[in-house]
């Protein structure tokens, strides 16, 4: 097996678990007020997450950035917290692009002990960075089509309607990620 599809694997692995439960109901908090149709959005949105990631997993594997892991793995169910809340308030989505990817930033920060532990002795940090973030964009496109799938079943089987099964969905994100926030609390 290659190293990079071994990294490619990783970044699926990082987000296709249970263990990886913020960063998916931060995907979640996100594509709930989309329906397939908004798909180019979703995805826009996703990619903007996984630049931020990207940009500071890998300056944080270089070692150009050195933060308190403490305040990071608080701050991120915050961001899942804050995006649940965006999603109750009615706000342009156009700002939403610029704040995912700030919360991003964060998440990749959140990782990069991980990785850099991973990563060791490589020589190069550009093919392992690129193809663990690939893999993570994959596992994110999978996870906004599960959720996708689930909303449209929800509205057009179930016949629910948008404003509901958002204030539901974006309920549960929020009684989820609460329990996380006390727990990491600094």
């Amino acid at each position: 097996m290659s190293d990079f599809y071994a990294y490619l694997l990783l970044g699926l692995q990082h987000i296709l678990n249970w263990s990886a439960l913020d960063h998916l109901l931060f995907i979640l908090a996100l594509t709930c007020v989309y329906t397939l149709m908004d798909y180019k959005k979703i995805l826009w949105q996703v990619t903007a997450f996984t630049l931020g990631h990207s940009i500071t997993l890998a300056l944080a594997t270089l070692k150009l950035v050195e933060v308190n892991t403490t305040w990071v793995e608080f701050l991120i169910p915050c961001t899942i917290l804050f995006s649940a809340i965006f999603n109750l308030v009615k706000t342009k989505k156009r700002y939403r692009y610029w704040l995912v990817a700030v919360f991003g930033l964060i998440h990749g920060l959140g990782f990069s002990n991980y990785l850099q532990s991973l990563l060791g002795a490589e020589s190069s940090l550009f093919t392992p960075l690129l193809a663990f973030n690939f893999g993570l964009e994959i596992g994110q496109i999978v996870v906004v089509s599960v959720i996708l799938g689930s909303s449209l079943l929800t509205l057009h089987v179930f016949h629910w309607k948008q404003k509901p099964y958002i204030k539901v969905v974006t309920g549960i994100t929020i009684g989820l990620v609460l329990p996380m926030i006390i727990e990491r609390w600094p």
